[in-house]
């Protein structure tokens, strides 16, 4: 029997996954919702969907929504590890090398869902490239090991750890971080959409991306304009 499944996301490297997906699926029917005013209660009726993804989605999903149909998220946590805003982020800050993508159900906490399942991530490389591997991993991994088998998602355990979602403030370099730090600041928000990581004088405002940490010496690229 064909079912019918919808995701809503915004990123342009989940949007094609998406799309791969979608062709190598045949015994199923796929929809994409990539704009948050039209995520409303009646157009998904219209759908009808068995179960709704949502990776990467930077909204809270309205409760009537999640009370009528089956909702699942994807934080880049091993949840109840990093509840919480800026996951990327705060795991690299915090020193981390591998994490897991939890696949949870969507409720009324955050981040607080049953768990369907964890796979792990290697947080190598920029925030595009970490974006584009775990966008991989959900589509092609996570997304058909849930839909291609009956699971009962199990309630989180373990100790709970909130992170803090992280201001455009915080992506300054400041003076007191050595080159690793350097490096991991300007690398964790190298991606679309997220404040890059800063240096600024009374008059000029440096941008860095595309940063390579070799030799221990750093080189990357840097977007100067005025203040």
């Amino acid at each position: 029997m064909r079912e019918n499944y919808l995701v809503a996301t915004i990123k342009s490297w989940n949007i094609k996954e998406f799309d791969s997906l979608k062709k190598k699926d045949k015994k199923n029917n796929w929809f994409l919702i990539t704009d948050k005013k039209n995520l409303t209660l009646s157009a998904i009726k219209k759908i009808n969907p068995k179960i709704i993804f949502f990776p990467h989605w930077s909204w809270i999903i309205p409760e009537e929504i999640w009370s009528n149909f089956e909702c699942i998220v994807f934080h880049m946590t091993e949840l109840p590890y990093g509840r919480g805003g800026s996951p990327l982020q705060n795991l690299i800050m915090r020193g981390h090398t591998h994490t897991k993508i939890s696949a949870l159900r969507v409720n009324e906490g955050l981040d607080a869902g049953d768990i369907y399942c964890q796979k792990s991530l290697n947080l190598k490389g920029n925030a595009t490239e970490i974006f584009r591997r775990a966008a991989k991993n959900i589509f092609h991994k996570i997304i058909p090991y849930i839909t291609n088998n009956k699971i009962q998602p199990k309630p989180q355990q373990g100790k709970i750890v909130l992170f803090k979602r992280r201001k455009s403030k915080q992506s300054k370099i400041l003076p007191s971080f050595n080159l690793k730090k350097t490096y991991d600041i300007i690398r964790m928000l190298d991606a679309e959409d997220y404040p890059q990581a800063f240096l600024e004088t009374k008059k000029l405002k440096f941008d860095f991306s595309k940063a390579k940490f070799k030799d221990n010496k750093i080189t990357a690229q840097v977007k100067i304009y005025e203040k």
